[in-house]
């Protein structure tokens, strides 16, 4: 097909379309304070002051403010002044903004803003009002007034937002300015109707983040939180781009729970690329991609950690349900000297619990100021007198599979007998004995069940426990054996 005929068409924008890309940029209005507060970030401000008026609101700095030629460059849709020169000119921030739209995003809340600025002995208003540039289609242009400089003011510009759409709750501006501002910077304050405002802090363990990647380095860290402080309310951890909070990400945790909601942070990736509105990341990006590996990673050790920490909770809870066994078990033999394998234990003495973990706890030696009761020393010799020796009483030797074995031992009488709670898979035997060792496997499909019933968790023990006992005592009737173990277990939770 030959060209018949060569033209050009003029690409026009509608004026409307400025209204809808400051109504719409932001899914959620307040976020247009966040903007403006960034903006006197990258004008090397050090106070930023944000006023809640019930008909007004307004964001005022102590920036460099802008002169004319700043003034007008500010007013180009989709600069690239910021990209261009990504550094400010007195402390060198890395400037957050990238894409020259956001300063329209007063239009989400407001049918008016003005801007004040004012640089050295230059000072000037520029007023934006909805009605005006909607009704005269074919004008680009805003009143501006050259102002008489102020020298009380100084340097600086002041946003002020009237005819409000939109109404703002203190306690939603506070939250989203905090997590979205870059309040660790230094040489930086924020303040919201007078009231300085502080990046959050969290209590807990905390899990140091420092990762190279070829786009640059993720740092941040992790916070572990107590139980007491975990809440479901804003849960990840906060993806940060230039000190300000992208969103809020689980990275694959959301299907561990109600535990999750402990983990809490700030991760910083200001080589991420983030989409127009701020809200999230270009995720088909080989930058994302890249950060997903590290974030992969450190979830693995995040889930490591918490293991470890529902291990050390299972172990007390573990260690206080043999505990509590024991002791109503030693009763109930006490009750039943004929049921007990170990000899009569007398009836009123307390149980001498001893714990330990990956074995039996070892007796501690006796100095020689340590002398029993009764022991008579030869006032000449300073030498016990000749008595017969009691005999060293010695525990039964547990062997233990795994080195967190569980270890506790109770005194029956004349003899000791040890329980140890230990790992023999999930086929192995519920529970068995050799000598005077009683094992308890914890995976066992039942073991795993009932150690999480709190309520019957201490009597699922003593039935472990009391059947081994039975079964240590000679007979040759299983019979006889069940009806030792019902009768223990009576005596032991029964109180006459």
């Amino acid at each position: 097909m030959k060209v018949k005929e060569k033209s050009k068409l003029t690409v026009t924008v509608d004026k409307r379309h400025i209204i809808s890309i400051g109504e719409r940029l932001y899914t959620e209005s307040v976020e247009l304070l966040r903007e403006l507060v960034n903006n006197a970030y990258d004008a090397d401000a050090t106070e930023v002051h944000v006023e809640l008026r019930p008909d007004k609101i307004v964001v005022r700095d102590n920036g460099t403010g802008m002169d004319l030629k700043g003034l007008k460059q500010y007013f180009i849709i989709g600069s690239d002044e910021k990209i261009v020169h990504s550094r400010s000119p007195r402390f060198g921030r890395v400037r957050i903004g990238q894409f020259g739209i956001g300063k329209f995003a007063s239009l989400a809340a407001a049918s008016r803003f003005e801007v004040i600025t004012q640089q050295k002995k230059f000072a000037a208003r520029v007023i934006f009002d909805k009605q005006e540039w909607q009704m005269i289609k074919n004008e680009w242009q805003l009143p501006l007034e050259i102002l008489d400089p102020d020298p009380q003011r100084g340097d600086g510009t002041t946003v002020i937002l009237t005819e409000l759409t939109r109404e703002f709750q203190e306690e939603d501006v506070e939250k989203k300015l905090i997590e979205g501002t870059p309040l660790r910077a230094p040489n930086f304050a924020v303040f919201l109707n007078g009231k300085r405002l502080y990046p959050r802090s969290l209590s807990g363990q905390r899990i140091p983040v420092l990762e190279g990647t070829k786009f640059g380095h993720i740092t941040g860290e992790i916070v572990i939180v107590p139980l007491s402080q975990a809440s479901m309310k804003d849960l990840g951890i906060e993806v940060k781009v230039k000190g300000v909070t992208v969103k809020h990400d689980l990275f694959g945790m959301e299907t561990w729970g109600k535990v999750v909601s402990r983990i809490r942070g700030e991760i910083n990736a200001d080589f991420l690329p983030v989409t127009s509105d701020r809200s999230n990341f270009r995720t088909d990006s080989e930058e994302y991609q890249e950060f997903i590996k590290v974030m992969e990673k450190l979830v693995g050790i995040i889930k490591k950690i918490l293991g470890k920490e529902a291990d050390k909770r299972e172990d007390r809870r573990a260690s206080q349900a043999v505990r509590e066994a024991l002791k109503r078990i030693h009763r109930a033999l006490a009750l039943n000297p004929d049921l007990s394998p170990f000899g009569p234990i007398p009836y009123g003495e307390e149980s001498q619990l001893g714990e330990g973990s990956g074995g039996v706890v070892e007796n501690k030696k006796k100095t020689e100021t340590d002398q029993p009761a009764g022991k008579l020393v030869s006032p000449t010799t300073n030498k016990k007198t000749d008595m017969p020796r009691k005999k060293r009483q010695r525990h039964p030797l547990v062997k233990k599979i795994t080195p967190n074995a569980l270890v506790r031992r109770v005194r029956l009488g004349p003899e000791s007998v040890s329980v140890c709670l230990d790992h023999f898979g999930e086929d192995g035997p519920e529970c068995f004995s050799e000598g005077n060792v009683i094992y308890i496997n914890r995976d066992h499909p039942l073991y795993q069940r009932e150690s999480r019933r709190t309520a019957t968790y201490t009597m699922y023990m003593a039935r472990l426990i009391t059947q081994e006992i039975a079964l240590m005592k000679e007979t040759r009737s299983p019979r006889v054996a069940f009806n030792r173990q019902s009768k223990l277990l009576k005596d032991a939770f029964i109180d006459k």
